[in-house]
């Protein structure tokens, strides 16, 4: 009974790594290069952080596939609208771009 149990837990415990990446971009659609990505796990409320690259892109791994995360990025002093990445988004690989209210 407690080894039925204890794997039992296990299988609860396991969980499907997946990225996210996207391009941070301004309302024109130009990359904003040096724009700070966080992500936000929904449950632990711990914030992980990136620095897009000259491109405007972002990317995160080694996401728990069964976490809701929310991203939002900051490019000076302004926000971009915050965006959830859902446990019930099936794509392994899934991209969330964001746009910085600016012109």
């Amino acid at each position: 009974m407690a080894l039925a149990l204890l794997v039992c837990l296990t299988c609860l415990a396991q969980f499907t790594p997946r990225t996210v990446a996207g391009v941070v971009t301004d309302k024109r659609g130009n990359a904003l290069p040096n724009t700070a990505v966080e992500l936000e796990n929904e449950i632990t409320l711990s914030v992980m952080s990136a620095i897009t690259d000259k491109h405007g892109h972002y990317h995160f791994s080694g996401l728990n596939s069964d976490i809701d995360y929310l991203l939002r990025a900051k490019y000076r002093s302004y926000w971009a609208k915050p965006k959830t990445l859902s446990k019930f988004t099936m794509a392994p690989h899934p991209e969330v771009d964001l746009v910085v209210p600016i012109e």
